[in-house]
């Protein structure tokens, strides 16, 4: 199967940086016409409000011709007051909510009541628990059973977790029956982690994966003094790696961009590669990029360079 390009929507909630809900309308419709039909949000993204303005944006699409995903495990509740901000978390929004961690099965029913009344939409496609890195036992005891049953009921589709780590992942592809996963930076041109684990467990279980964070949060998009690596400052060593890369794939005649979104669409066991925009610009470069060819001989240094699952190895794709 090719893997297809899908659009994140952390960038749309705010992150680091406000942007218009006009722009953030306009991000959306460009995706479109550059053929994205797949978008994955999160209540976590601005306090729930990419999950509104990606909701506005679809409203007027036929909505057999899209997929949607979103998070459980951080519920929202009002805080009573808008005062101060959510920055500590990421998110340029008045901080009139908290979010409570919470994998019960009455809180993933909340949550994903919460977030079809914020999208507007009577289904999602897919629904993960987000980040259950410091609650396993009540992620797999509780939050799991309750995304089965509400797959049983067809509330879901697909149901899997998201992460930031493969280890946890490699345990929902292994004991249990998730769909899909999403892995977010352990799989790119400068983290090759979930090689190890979770990409050969996955293809032998049959569990889709979705990559995303393929530029690391910054670094492999633009790698500069300043650029985020995991969404803090890279460091030099890595910024350093990021700069060679850039080079290397200068001498090729692609961007650094174009290559880093290869990589991860190549491995076999990879569905969606899933990139996150913030205005209509990015959402288009996304787009064209993902379309590059990356040329045989690009590839052929990278693993000469020692790097894992490079196209045509036993580890990459074919």
């Amino acid at each position: 199967m090719t893997a297809v390009l899908a659009l994140g929507t952390a960038p749309l909630g705010n992150l680091f940086t406000e942007i218009t809900d006009h722009q953030a309308y306009d991000t959306v419709a460009a995706a479109w016409r550059q053929g994205v039909r797949a978008f994955d949000t999160a209540p976590h993204y601005g306090l729930g409000l990419a999950e509104r303005r990606l909701g506005a944006a679809l409203r007027d699409r036929p909505r057999a011709g899209f997929t949607v995903s979103t998070k459980v495990g951080r519920r929202l509740e009002p805080t009573g007051t808008a005062t101060g901000d959510d920055l500590a978390h990421g998110f340029a929004v008045p901080a009139s909510h908290r979010r409570v961690w919470d994998f019960t099965a009455d809180g993933v029913r909340r949550t994903l009541e919460a977030s079809l009344e914020r999208l507007g939409l009577d289904h999602v496609d897919t629904v993960y628990l987000h980040d259950p890195d410091d609650h396993a036992e009540q992620a797999f005891r509780e939050g799991y059973p309750a995304l089965e049953r509400l797959r049983s009921e067809g509330v879901v589709g697909a149901i899997g977790a998201g992460m930031n780590q493969s280890a946890m992942l490699t345990r929902f592809v292994r004991d249990t029956d998730v769909d899909v996963v999403l892995c977010a930076g352990r799989y790119t041109l400068l983290d090759q982690s979930a090689l190890t684990d979770l990409l050969p467990a996955a293809r032998e279980r049959g569990v889709a994966v979705v990559v995303g964070g393929p530029f690391n949060s910054g670094l492999l998009a633009d790698p500069r003094p300043g650029s985020t690596y995991d969404y803090t400052a890279a460091p030099p060593a890595l910024l350093d790696r990021a700069l060679r890369l850039k080079a290397t794939a200068a001498r090729h005649g692609i961007t650094l961009r174009a290559a880093a979104l290869a990589y991860c669409a190549a491995h076999p066991a990879v569905t969606t590669v899933l990139v996150g925009a913030r205005s209509p610009a990015e959402a288009d470069d996304c787009a064209e990029q993902f379309r590059t060819t990356v040329p045989a001989a690009f590839w052929a240094e990278l693993r000469e360079d020692g790097v894992r699952g490079v196209p045509g190895t036993s580890e990459g794709g074919t």
